[in-house]
């Protein structure tokens, strides 16, 4: 398995645990303080067991976003630069026509 796949699905397993967690929680015929008692002792239990992977899932998840910012950084400098490379492109043809133009003129007697 890739390492992003191992990514996705470590990000899903957790998803899933956590989000079984909540809603028995608030399914619970408890009273409500109980209930965020409870939910609080269990998120913190898990937390405390699978610190290590927490934070691995959140280093990886960081690193995917610091690498799709620069590539789309990287994308934005491209079309930044090629847009100014037709815009001044675009000039010079407008520059070069009006040059054209007028020395035509002046030599015309």
């Amino acid at each position: 398995m890739s390492k992003n796949k191992a990514f996705m699905f470590s990000m899903g397993v957790i998803a899933g645990v956590v989000g079984g967690i909540v809603a028995g929680v608030l399914f619970a015929p408890k009273p409500g303080e109980e209930s965020r008692k409870e939910l609080k002792d269990t998120v913190c239990d898990l937390y405390d067991k699978h610190a290590p992977q927490i934070e691995d899932a959140k280093r990886q998840a960081m690193e995917s976003i610091d690498l799709m910012k620069y590539k789309l950084e990287r994308q934005f400098r491209k079309l930044n630069n090629s847009v100014k490379s037709k815009k001044m492109q675009k000039a010079k043809e407008l520059e070069d026509s009006e040059h054209s133009d007028g020395n035509e003129n002046e030599f015309d007697y």
